[in-house]
């Protein structure tokens, strides 16, 4: 069954680099990857009283730019040799970025979005890498995998499931990182911190059901103890030299806890390595 991919694309390096990325990663399955630029319109914005039209002069003018941007993009990705199990669409959208890939979420159907973070000079790439944020929170009815920027594609080494026990997993959450992990032979290592000393009933109960989600993959648990999560989760990467992390974004709960703003900053904008956030769908 075909995939379909979201990048939504700044024309910046950095959403080119998630573009080739993605290509790297899908290489082997079948996949639409849709391709979305949001734009807006010279004095105007979508919170202001004057709304920009169709058939008026500054929202044509923006949108002819757009697409004939996408058009460069569809040229320029015959360099990557494109898999002929690749197809890919291009479309113009005028709206704020988060709203533009919310919206084409929902009419597309679409099973994951690829995001790049933001550029640490690169003052163009902010447009979507100041977004990266919400991207992860906001985008609810799909995962959403964080490219770092200047990353290059190589197969995970390891992916890194951080966990707290407590959430009821469903194997439909987490259909996409056993994806990832099948289609790259990435064992799954589930990293458990927390202070006390061992897990209680409920949580024995929560890590059995989790382990049989991952029933036909390579997978290993980890504990740390005396460290708080994002502490224990640098720690933890570090050490490893982990190449991909992916987490529940349970929201308010376990994402806040991981989460705090040091821990966005370094994740969503800074992050070394992919992350893929999924999702807890009862939220």
């Amino acid at each position: 069954m075909k995939k379909k991919i979201l990048i939504p694309t700044d024309f910046s390096k950095n959403s080119w680099n998630s573009l080739r990325y993605s290509s790297e990663l899908y290489k082997n399955e079948e996949v639409e990857f849709y391709l979305v630029h949001a734009f807006m319109v010279r004095n105007f914005s979508l919170d202001s009283f004057m709304v920009a039209e169709p058939g008026e002069k500054y929202f044509e003018e923006a949108k002819a730019f757009a697409e004939n941007e996408l058009e460069k993009l569809l040229d320029r990705l015959q360099i990557l040799n494109i898999p002929n199990n690749h197809k890919y669409f291009t479309k113009a959208v005028y709206n704020s970025p988060i709203l533009a890939v919310i919206n084409y979420v929902e009419t597309k159907d679409i099973d994951l979005v690829i995001v790049s973070n933001k550029g640490e000079t690169n003052a163009i790439d902010e447009v979507l890498g100041g977004n990266t944020i919400d991207f992860m929170e906001k985008v609810r009815n799909c995962p959403v995998l964080v490219i770092p920027a200047e990353t290059s594609f190589k197969e995970p080494n390891e992916i890194v499931f951080p966990t707290s026990y407590k959430t009821h997993y469903k194997r439909r959450e987490l259909m996409h990182l056993n994806e990832i992990a099948r289609i790259t032979n990435a064992p799954i290592r589930i990293l458990h911190v927390n202070n006390e000393e061992k897990l209680s009933a409920e949580q024995e109960e929560k890590k059995l059901l989790l382990e049989e989600c991952f029933e036909g993959l390579t997978f290993t648990s980890h504990y740390l103890e005396n460290a708080d999560v994002k502490t224990g989760l640098n720690i933890f990467t570090q050490s490893r030299n982990s190449e991909m992390i992916a987490f529940i974004n349970k929201k308010h709960t376990f994402f806040d806890a991981i989460f705090s703003k040091p821990m966005v900053i370094d994740l969503g904008q800074n992050a070394k390595v992919p992350v893929l956030a999924l999702h807890d769908f009862r939220n």
